[in-house]
């Protein structure tokens, strides 16, 4: 047990006794709302105006009553206190103290660490900061870097982060020791030799790769499909489904206005509204299987026919707020009658439109019949749906779709005849001062339409709510995955989704991995790219280092990236005789046997010899640049002038070609290689199937699908002869 070092003490902060939190760190809270004191042992920020959506509850309460030690709570207040309020005449004198601000978010997680690190302290048997030394800090640190098992046997190690959490609540300690009351580290402390929290923790630096992964293609597939399917298919039929259950609700609910109360049975009403069921032919409401359930358990009998019925609602149909058991004897025979004509069936979905499933095999009723609380995940699935939309086709972080609200959508604009430009409007919160900035999203036309279709889901679409509010899209996504992979989801033909997991971060680096390497990919083949592309830079372009400036700049690093792998694989093709063919294949091989040259050591003007992937590719870099990615061909845009695109389209002074236009064939800049042959390939077999239906009177498409034809046998040959190892040639 460690000796305690006495401080005068009174109970009250020499700092910062009887401040208002609030006050001191700048924060706004409405005028009703009660404002936390210092002396308070629950903060509570929850209506801190400008705090983002996406941030929890339990991260806006500072509940310090977990600390038993009276002097330690005091030095977490001021700690706390210190870290919201850099400005304070006593802590801006604080040689160590940050100088702005941290976030409520990032003191909530100091908060915690702190109290982790005091709990611990007391059991070791400490209980005076005075006697914390190095040896102290070590084994905290090792107590925090392992992950033990019940018998305290390692079975792993924690993440950098957590180890930099745990360090820096060290670091915060001997940082802030002059301002604190109750108990301080010794003034000689120097943990780590001084090193910060991050240099402890061994965190990467973070010019390292990306670490996020990407959607796995197996998934993302039948994933965004479905999506799809839901927003554009059933989104309209579900509005209506959502508007049915708002209408029960407000009808047959026990809380409806205007219900008898009383026990008196409503005999004539009963009579009367069974009468109506039996003239309109509707079957009489069904009970949801639980509540069948609870029957069975108070001793109905499964044979009896009003086992499923739900005499509740018939009750606030007739009139009263429920359904009396005396009532039975008196109304079983008009009930049993009802249900022998009419029959039972559930409330929702009955005569549901036909629709055309998502493999296009048959029609269909785009829904079952069902129950309320099934009708409501039904509807909460396609809301799922427009997130997955949403975020897979925008790239938005979460943060910023929690931030959007209702009437996000701006007027759709027309720049010239045919083509429109979507906008949404959110906030950007990561890196921006408090309340966010405001900021627009330039969209496609698909995640326009599905906020759209989200708003006229919404339960109460005032302009200016929520949209969705705070989430956890994990959550959603399994529901979402389930309901797929269910009977519900299969009976519409939809494709099964895999196991594996799926959250906004992945959504987003697919997003840029898919434009930068993918253009022709998974995400491709349902949306298109290139829109996407054009949507993102027009983003980057309104508003210059905006939220879409940051993904089309992610992207910008990938694309440069996959196009010194390209050009670096393409090189060592060339090394082991595979070469290009196309119309500029002589002029890549000629760059290609350049780069070679200045590798050999004979011909090498310099004693030194640049043999590495890094010096290679420093090389090939300038080339790379001018690489762009068709569907079936490279494009390398050396010279504008000589490109046949920008020709045939009047614009020879344009610094992009037009890829969407290229002639592979014809183009003097364009090359193909053996991972275009598959199109190639594909394109002949698909014109020949065409060229053998078209009639003997069609001689002019005849014509036109012969010379395509030709063309691709032609390109598909060059490919396979200049793809051919010198090796195979020389042995035949």
């Amino acid at each position: 047990m460690t000796t305690a070092v006495s401080y005068a003490f009174d109970g009250r902060s020499a700092v910062f006794a009887g401040a208002d939190v609030c006050r001191e760190a700048g924060l706004c809270l409405p005028d009703t709302v009660r404002r936390p004191l210092f002396e308070d042992d629950v903060w509570d920020f929850t209506e801190v105006v400008g705090l983002p959506v996406h941030m929890t509850l339990s991260l806006r309460r500072f509940d310090f009553a977990t600390i038993t030690n009276i002097h330690w709570r005091m030095v977490a207040k001021e700690l706390i206190l210190a870290l919201l309020a850099p400005r304070h005449p006593a802590v801006a004198l604080l040689p160590r103290a940050y100088r702005t601000a941290l976030h409520l978010t990032s003191c909530a997680g100091r908060l915690d660490e702190l109290i982790k690190f005091l709990a611990w302290l007391g059991g070791q048997g400490v209980t005076s900061l005075a006697v914390i030394d190095t040896r102290i800090c070590e084994a905290y640190l090792s107590h925090r870097r392992y992950v033990t098992d019940e018998r305290g046997a390692v079975i792993g190690e924690q993440s950098p982060g957590t180890r930099r959490r745990a360090a820096q609540a060290v670091v915060d300690l001997v940082s802030y020791r002059e301002l604190f009351t109750a108990d301080r580290v010794p003034a000689d402390l120097r943990p780590w030799g001084g090193a910060t929290a991050t240099a402890v923790a061994e965190m990467p630096s973070g010019r390292t790769e990306n670490k996020t992964r990407p959607v796995e293609d197996t998934i993302l597939q039948p994933m965004l499909a479905a999506a799809l399917y839901l927003v554009s298919t059933l989104g309209p039929h579900a509005v209506e489904l959502a508007g049915q259950v708002r209408e029960a609700d407000r009808t047959t609910s026990n809380k409806a206005g205007g219900l008898r109360h009383d026990t008196l049975i409503p005999l004539a009403e009963f009579t009367e509204l069974l009468a109506e069921y039996r003239r309109t032919c509707r079957p009489l409401p069904m009970l949801a299987e639980h509540h069948v359930a609870d029957r069975l358990a108070n001793g109905w009998s499964a044979d009896d026919p009003l086992l499923p019925v739900a005499t509740g609602v018939l009750a606030r149909q007739a009139g009263a707020r429920q359904f009396w058991p005396q009532w039975m004897r008196s109304l079983r025979g008009v009930l049993e009658d009802a249900v022998a004509e009419v029959g039972v069936k559930e409330v929702f979905g009955r005569d549901a439109a036909e629709i055309t499933t998502a493999n296009a095999s048959s029609t269909l009723a785009w829904t079952m019949p069902l129950h309320r609380l099934q009708a409501v995940a039904l509807v909460g699935i396609v809301r799922t749906a427009t997130v997955i939309v949403l975020a897979t086709v925008s790239g938005m972080r979460a943060s910023e779709l929690m931030e959007l609200r209702i009437g996000c959508r701006r007027m759709s604009e027309e720049p010239a005849s045919g083509l429109h430009r979507y906008r949404l409007a959110s906030k950007v919160v990561k890196g921006q001062p408090l309340g966010g900035t405001a900021d627009e999203w330039v969209v496609i036309e698909p995640v326009y339409r599905a906020v759209e279709l989200a708003e006229s889901l919404h339960d109460g679409p005032d302009d200016g709510a929520l949209l969705f509010g705070r989430f956890a899209f994990t959550i959603r996504y399994r529901w979402f995955r389930n309901w797929v992979n269910s009977p519900a989801g299969q009976r519409l033909g939809l494709t099964a989704i895999p196991e594996g997991q799926v959250n906004l971060r992945m959504l987003r680096r697919t997003l840029a991995l898919e434009m930068a390497y993918r253009p022709g990919g998974v995400l491709a083949s349902k949306i298109h790219m290139k829109h996407i592309a054009v949507a993102t830079t027009e983003g980057y372009a309104s508003r210059p280092g905006g939220a879409q400036a940051e993904l089309l700049a992610e992207v910008n690093k990938h694309e440069s990236d996959r196009n010194l792998d390209l050009v670096l694989a393409e090189f060592r093709n060339y090394q082991q005789g595979i070469l290009p063919a196309g119309p500029g294949a002589r002029s890549l091989t000629e760059f290609f046997a350049s780069v070679d040259e200045k590798l050999e050591p004979a011909a090498a003007s310099a004693p030194r010899t640049q043999r590495s992937d890094r010096d290679v590719l420093n090389l090939l870099t300038k080339r790379a640049m001018t690489l762009h990615i068709g569907p079936a061909n490279f494009c390398w845009f050396t010279d504008p002038s000589r490109a046949l695109c920008l020709k045939l389209a009047g614009t020879p002074t344009a610094d992009r070609p037009l890829i969407g236009m290229c002639d592979s064939a014809r183009c003097p800049q364009a090359t193909h290689h053996p991972c275009h042959r598959p199109v190639w390939a594909d394109h002949a077999e698909r014109t020949k199937t065409f060229l053998g239906d078209l009639g003997k009177t069609r001689r002019t498409e005849h014509a036109r699908l012969q010379h395509d034809y030709t063309r691709a046998l032609r390109v598909v040959a060059e490919i396979d002869a200049a793809s051919t190892d010198p090796s195979d040639k020389d042995s035949a």
